[in-house]
Parts: structure tokens; C-alpha cells; sequence
């Protein structure tokens, strides 16, 4: 039950949220909080609710920060928004770890400042205890167990380890890290490299069309360091624009340039976490319509 005060703030968020919606001629969903099982049928209701008030925007804009999570249920939130939206944008005002960075890499734009940063595409898996653990420092220490037992250097307690892992698991987290590239590879040559007709940097290719395969040579060479767990070295490692765009080559959009739409991005940001914050929340959907945590 909302209280007055929560009531006079929730309609604060309203109008700031309107206020970029009417900047970025799109309709704009915010969203907090981890990729868990169920946010695709969070996701499609509100934008449900949104088309019961529709102004007619063909565009949605995501503003997403996230731990991340499931790589699954980023596939089934993609299919959701896609069936709903002829264009998709992402809009990174803090983090969108993991998961979240695949998510972002099924837009046609994504838009950061130097303050945002994206993540490895370490997947997240759920382990015997239930807990989600990072699949691929598993995967890491398996191969550096097994390097040391081909050199006879394993350890009598590395042994015993390595003698109780569990090899099905091993495989759910090898298949993990596979379907993650993969789906990384596919939203970035069927989204992200849409609108990537010719070529701009490259002075050989200048101004010559793009091609399929061009794309999809492009889409492994990211998704292979974006997985690169000894380039990374951590799960939630931060990766900023700069880095993005010099050595993934990557477009990012920074939206500090225009000082209206960077205005209209952090107002509504700090406004709402604040909002989060107090209430204590672990998650937080807001549109135009409504605020939910």
C-alpha cells in the first residue's frame, strides 16, 4: 500500500519518464533489478499496459541496470519486445552485467556516458545449492587442474577436488558458455548490425557493402573477447565505452553529447533509484503507466 508521500514520487517518476519519452520519441521502460526466471512475462506485461495507452511509437527504449542472470530469459525478453517494437534501444545510465550485456547487444543502439559500463559475457548458471555462480571460473580452474595433472603437478587436495566435481554440471556449464556466444553472435548480426550497410573505418573498404559473412566474422571476434575470462578476469569486471568502442569497435552512442537528452537520463535515473533505495527494493519496473518494486 503506498503511502502520500510514496504516492507525490510516484508521480514525480511519471512525469520525468514522460519527459524522455517525448525526447526519444519512444516508448520507455525501466527496468532494475537481476535477469531471473519470469521477467519476459513482467516484461510483456507492461508493455501490454503501455499499447492500452498507445502514442504510437514503433520504438521501445530500455533503460536496464542489472547484476544479470539468466542468458535464457534475455532470449524470451528479446523475443517479447521484439514482437512488440520495430526498433529497440538500450540505455546504460550505471551497469548491465553478464546477462544484461547480451540483452543490450540485441538493440539497434545502445546508448552509454562515461560513467556506464557493460561486462564479460561470463554466463550465470545455478548450481546443487542453488545459488548462481559464474560458469566459466569453474570451467577455468577445471582446465588449470588438468594442465597440472598432465605436468604432475596437482596437488593431492586438487585431486580430491577434482576427482568429486560433478562432470554433468561441468557440461551444464559448458553448455552454458556455448549457448551465451551464441546467442551473443545471433543478436548482434540480426540487431545490432542491421542498420551496418557499409563500411566506415576499414580505408580499403570504404564506402563498399557489408556482408552477411563480414557480419558474422565481426560477431565471433566480439563475442570471443567479451568471453575471454583471462582478458576479463573477473565476472563483473567493467567494461566502459572507450573500451567498447576502440577495441570491441562496437557503436555506442554516448548520450552526455546532447546535454538535453544527458538531463533528461540522469534526472530520471537518480530520481528513481532514490526512490529504489529507500524502499529497500531488489528490483524496479517503471513506465509512463506505472511503477512497480
Amino acid at each position: 500500500m503506498y503511502s502520500p508521500i510514496d504516492s507525490q514520487i510516484g508521480e514525480e517518476i511519471s512525469k520525468k519518464i514522460a519527459t524522455l519519452e517525448e525526447r526519444l520519441k519512444a516508448d520507455v521502460i525501466f527496468y532494475y533489478g537481476s535477469i531471473g526466471s519470469g521477467l519476459s512475462n513482467e516484461f510483456r506485461e507492461m508493455i501490454n499496459e503501455l499499447k492500452e495507452n498507445d502514442k504510437g511509437y514503433k520504438k521501445l527504449c530500455i533503460v536496464l541496470t542489472t547484476p544479470g542472470g539468466s542468458a535464457m530469459e534475455v532470449q524470451r525478453c528479446v523475443n517479447v519486445v521484439r514482437n512488440f517494437y520495430d526498433e529497440i534501444d538500450f540505455i546504460i545510465p550505471d551497469y548491465a552485467y553478464s546477462a544484461g550485456t547480451i540483452f543490450c547487444m540485441s538493440g539497434d543502439n545502445i546508448y552509454m556516458n562515461y560513467y556506464s559500463v557493460l561486462g564479460p559475457i561470463d554466463p550465470q548458471v545455478q548450481n546443487k545449492a542453488g545459488l548462481w555462480v559464474a560458469a566459466l571460473g569453474y570451467l577455468d580452474k577445471v582446465n588449470e587442474m588438468i594442465d597440472k595433472s598432465k605436468n604432475g603437478n596437482l596437488s593431492p587436495a586438487e585431486f580430491i577436488l577434482f576427482r568429486d566435481m560433478d562432470l554433468g554440471e561441468l557440461r551444464e556449464y559448458e553448455q552454458a558458455q556455448e549457448v551465451t556466444i551464441d546467442l551473443l553472435k545471433t543478436f548482434l548480426v540480426n540487431y545490432k548490425f542491421k542498420s551496418w550497410i557499409t563500411h566506415r573505418t576499414d580505408p580499403q573498404k570504404l564506402g563498399e557493402p557489408v556482408t552477411p559473412e563480414e557480419k558474422e566474422q565481426r560477431a565471433s571476434e566480439i563475442a570471443k573477447k567479451l568471453s575471454d575470462n583471462n582478458r576479463w578476469k573477473s565476472h563483473s569486471r567493467p567494461i566502459n565505452i572507450e573500451t567498447l568502442k576502440k577495441e570491441l569497435k562496437l557503436d555506442i552512442i554516448d548520450f552526455s553529447a546532447d546535454k538535453n537528452l544527458d538531463s533528461d537520463i540522469l534526472s530520471h535515473y537518480s530520481y528513481i533509484m532514490d526512490y529504489v533505495r529507500k524502499r529497500g527494493a531488489s528490483s524496479c519496473f517503471n513506465t509512463r503507466r506505472r511503477t512497480i518494486v
